[in-house]
């Protein structure tokens, strides 16, 4: 009778709901990780875990510049949720507030009425957004380069302005077309300048009515030095590599304005480009501001060592929306990058295991190993554990090193398949941009119907 009588207060048990707020590096490896730490829980329906976010994939941003450069298909640098987490149920929208004392999220879907979601455990993954400065034309003339549709699109920009470049006789046409303009000069600006760069070197021999020469690729950096993840040496090695390739930097310089891509810097310069990228840095989702969890000085969530939000109870926090204090460096926080993200993530799942189980909480600590950089086909710059590599070697270690991060063995598989495709055949050059606006062609035929 007791037994029976235990069995029925577990059975008529709330079951703890453990929400996580974005399905980026953090939202992904910490509900893998949860899958792992409470299968029990989430078998005998003790435990129940959502994740919300607008996609229903994880995209894995240090491949963004291959997929932009057509190394690997841009398929295969997302996992897709709802495959990868059988056992966590996705929401595909948006969370609008975060009213952690009532335990509540406000959920939007993309259709339809929004709808308050209970919780007893929330995690706050949501990322980061592009950091934009009030630079008149910024808004219009750019694109920014965070997502796999930003990096596809801009593939698809650089080739179609080759198709127009070559087909034009008008040199002012031609010279706006073939000029590229970079704006940053940190992992994304470089890796996407490198690898475009690159890409379009390869692809210009189809095309006879451009040579080299033409092209004129621009990077605008406001600091004195780029890449300083890497280290003076290398960063100021890559920068030489960069001019060899006829790459102009303008470093200390700041991108004034580029209103109808006019493009104008703050050293006097001044000239036309049909494609800028922005890559000047991020910021936290603004999903911060809509809540009522504690902020820093630098608008992340205020977050502990152990990775839970600072003086409440019941959330946490990892990524580049925490303010994550680094213990082995003490008075800093740790970088808002991925090889932090995805340890963050590991902790973050069995201190909420704990936290459930009434266990003690463990300290996030990482020492941070170094950095590596791809730079094209066959070239990279490496700083890891105080080992510089440049070259192959550090291209070899480049790809090795996320290979070995990029989530599941599907796409581990897929990775190493484009790699390899692409050591027999050349790369595509095919611009397929018209998958942008794909009801234009439809609705042109509709027009001329009309007429008839």
């Amino acid at each position: 009778m007791v037994s029976q009588a235990l069995e029925g207060i577990v059975a008529d048990r709330k079951p703890q709901h453990i929400v996580i707020v974005g399905g980026g590096y953090v939202g992904l490896y910490s509900a893998l990780r949860l899958q792992r730490t409470l299968r029990r829980e989430l078998r005998d329906g003790s435990v129940r875990i959502t994740l919300i976010d607008p996609q229903s994939y994880m995209t894995y941003q240090p491949f963004l510049p291959e997929a932009a450069a057509g190394n690997i298909s841009p398929r295969h640098v997302v996992a897709p949720l709802r495959r990868v987490l059988p056992k966590v149920r996705i929401l595909n929208g948006k969370v609008s507030k975060v009213h952690h004392e009532a335990r509540t999220v406000t959920f939007e879907p993309p259709a339809g009425e929004s709808r308050e979601i209970e919780y007893d455990v929330i995690v706050m993954a949501a990322g980061s957004i592009s950091r934009t400065l009030p630079i008149p034309g910024l808004e219009d003339a750019a694109i920014g380069f965070k997502t796999v549709g930003e990096a596809i699109a801009l593939r698809n920009r650089v080739i179609s302005l080759l198709d127009r470049a070559d087909s034009a006789e008008d040199e002012d046409v031609r010279r706006r077309a073939l000029t590229f303009v970079v704006v940053g000069g940190g992992f994304a600006g470089i890796e996407a300048l490198a690898e475009l760069e690159d890409m379009t070197e390869d692809a210009i021999r189809y095309y006879p009515g451009i040579d080299k020469k033409d092209l004129r690729w621009v990077l605008i950096e406001a600091s004195n030095r780029i890449l300083p993840e890497v280290g003076p040496e290398m960063g100021e090695w890559t920068a030489e590599q960069l001019r060899e390739r006829g790459i102009e930097l303008k470093m200390e310089t700041f991108l004034q304005s580029c209103e109808g891509g006019l493009v104008k810097t703050s050293d006097g310069d001044e000239f036309e480009s049909a494609t800028i990228v922005w890559t000047a840095g991020v910021k936290p989702s603004p999903i911060v501001n809509s809540t009522d969890l504690p902020l820093d000085e630098r608008g992340r969530i205020k977050t502990t060592t152990r990775l839970t939000v600072a003086g409440v109870k019941g959330a946490f926090a990892a990524g580049d929306i925490a303010g994550v204090p680094d213990v082995t460096n003490p008075g800093q926080f740790c970088a808002p990058n991925a090889q932090h993200a995805v340890r963050q993530a590991r902790v973050l799942g069995d201190n909420i295991t704990a936290y459930l189980r009434g266990e003690e909480l463990k300290d996030y600590r990482h020492k941070y190993v170094g950095s590596v950089a791809g730079l094209g086909l066959h070239r990279g710059v490496a700083n890891v554990y105080g080992i510089k590599l440049r070259g192959l070697p550090a291209w070899f270690m480049h790809r090795t090193y996320h290979l070995s991060r990029v989530p599941t063995v599907n796409r581990k598989v897929r990775v190493v398949m484009d790699w390899t495709l692409s050591l027999f055949f050349r790369r595509e050059t095919v611009s397929l941009g018209e998958i942008e606006h794909p009801r234009d062609e439809f609705r042109a035929a509709a027009k001329s119907g009309l007429k008839r």
